[in-house]
């Protein structure tokens, strides 16, 4: 019987996977990015204290972005939560690509986040 793969559930084999391998710490914490069809959402994770440190996402009011499933939305939300970060006196991270491929939007946003300030 062959079965219709599950495009979700793939990328969440893929992402457990990468998350066996990678912990954000208070000194090094993870930057975790979701992407959904409409929207991305980036968060800057400290796992040993389970909290997050910073979080972006195209559903923030102050953007004004035309659209909000496109690779310039990605780049905004990159410099964004980049610069929350740093504000809050992170500059070294570890990415968590979420099980996404590194490329398009996943890789705009963290283009962007590396020339706004973040070191991974």
């Amino acid at each position: 019987m062959i079965t219709k793969l599950d495009k979700n559930k793939v990328r969440k084999k893929r992402h457990a996977r990468v998350r066996a391998k990678l912990f954000g710490t208070a000194t090094r914490p993870r930057l975790n990015v979701f992407r959904s069809n409409k929207h991305i959402y980036a968060q800057i994770i400290d796992d040993t204290n389970s909290v997050t440190i910073a979080s972006a996402s195209t559903l923030d009011k102050e953007l004004s972005l035309d659209g909000t499933s496109n690779v310039e939305s990605a780049q905004k939300i990159g410099e964004l939560v980049a610069k929350r970060a740093v504000e809050k006196g992170v500059k070294e991270v570890v990415f968590d690509r979420g099980g996404y491929l590194y490329h398009g939007r996943v890789k705009a946003l963290a283009d962007a986040a590396r020339e706004a300030g973040l070191q991974f």
